[in-house]
C-alpha cells in the first residue's frame, strides 16, 4: 500500500478574506531572509520598508508582526518580490502559520495582537 502525504499549499492558511485585491499586496522581501514558506509571519524593517521573517529579538522593526506571506519566496541572495496578507478583514488558521524558531507564547501572543490590529484574525 502506498501512503501519500499532501504538503502545504500556497495560501493554505487562509480561511476567509473580504477581497483579495484589498487584503493582499506585493512587497519586497529583504535579501538574506532566506527561503520562506507560505504562512510565515513577517515583520517590516523600519529603514527601507522591506519585509523579513518575524524576529522577536530584533530592534529594526522586524520584531513586530506586520503581515503573513502568501506564497513561498527565496530571498537568500537577493531581494525578492512576495505577496503578503497585509490587512483585513481576514481570517486565518493559526495552526497553519510559521513562527520563528524558539518563539515564546508571549511573543506569539504579541504578534497575534499586532496582526489583529491590522484586521488579520487568527483562529
Amino acid at each position: 500500500m502506498t501512503t501519500l502525504t499532501e504538503g502545504k499549499h500556497t495560501g493554505g492558511f487562509l480561511v476567509w478574506e473580504v477581497l483579495r485585491d484589498y487584503t493582499r499586496e506585493t512587497v519586497t522581501i529583504a535579501s538574506g531572509a532566506g527561503k520562506l514558506e507560505s504562512g510565515t509571519v513577517l515583520g517590516k524593517i523600519t529603514t527601507g520598508g522591506k519585509y523579513t521573517g518575524l524576529a522577536p529579538a530584533a530592534t529594526n522593526g522586524s520584531q513586530n508582526a506586520a503581515s503573513i506571506l502568501w506564497a513561498d519566496v527565496d530571498a537568500s541572495a537577493a531581494d525578492a518580490p512576495g505577496v503578503v496578507i497585509l490587512r483585513g478583514p481576514t481570517l486565518v488558521n493559526k495552526h497553519e502559520l510559521i513562527w520563528p524558531e524558539g518563539a515564546t507564547e508571549a511573543q506569539i501572543t504579541a504578534a497575534t495582537t499586532a496582526l489583529a490590529a491590522l484586521g488579520i484574525v487568527l483562529r
